[in-house]
């Protein structure tokens, strides 16, 4: 099957979403790590980061899904093959981030000594991974899980300023259409 022009409405829509959705965990779990630890605030805080970051768990997958059942555009010819790979590496880079945070946010709250409720959006009781919440040393293992959720959401930030830099390069610099294709409601050669 020959590549499209440009990425179908679906993977639009998934894209945009899922990045808003990063958007805003980075800015809440920045805030919510910040307020006094166990204030009525933090909590309600942290209910909303793990509804948003199943979320992107559930719409990453479904994004997976997507991509490999139906074709993306083909890389620009002029490119390197550095860049090639670059590129490729980038986006696998951020499926495989998009799947470890949330995954192991959801162990690090399965493994707190807290043993909070997880009620996605105040409605949909989420459960706790069973081998986890059935730890002895649950402290020492959320430490570890912290501390790894950490590292990984600050990748994300590094290479989702990486993927940013280089579409604003494709569409200010090479004034190709990479960028343009990904927009909603756009179509090839159109002006961005």
């Amino acid at each position: 099957m020959p590549a499209p022009p440009r990425y179908s409405a679906v993977a639009i829509l998934l894209h945009w979403a899922i990045a808003l959705l990063v958007l805003a965990l980075v800015g809440l779990g920045l805030y919510m790590t910040s307020l006094p630890p166990g204030s009525a605030a933090q909590f309600s805080l942290y209910q909303w980061h793990k509804s948003l970051g199943i979320t992107v768990l559930l719409l990453t997958l479904a994004r997976i899904a997507w991509r490999l059942s139906h074709p993306v555009p083909a890389l620009p010819a002029t490119l390197k093959p550095w860049e090639r790979l670059a590129a490729r590496g980038t986006h696998v880079g951020l499926y495989a981030l998009m799947l470890a945070i949330p995954l192991t946010g959801w162990a690090l709250v399965s493994a707190s000594p807290w043993n909070l409720p997880t009620i996605l959006y105040g409605v949909i009781p989420w459960p706790h991974l069973p081998v986890l919440s059935t730890l002895e040393d649950k402290a020492g293992a959320e430490a570890v899980l912290e501390q790894v959720h950490g590292l990984l959401a600050w990748s994300a930030v590094a290479l989702v300023a990486l993927h940013v830099a280089a579409a604003l390069k494709h569409h200010f610099i090479l004034k190709d259409d990479v960028l343009a294709r990904m927009l909603p409601g756009r179509r090839r050669g159109e002006p961005a």
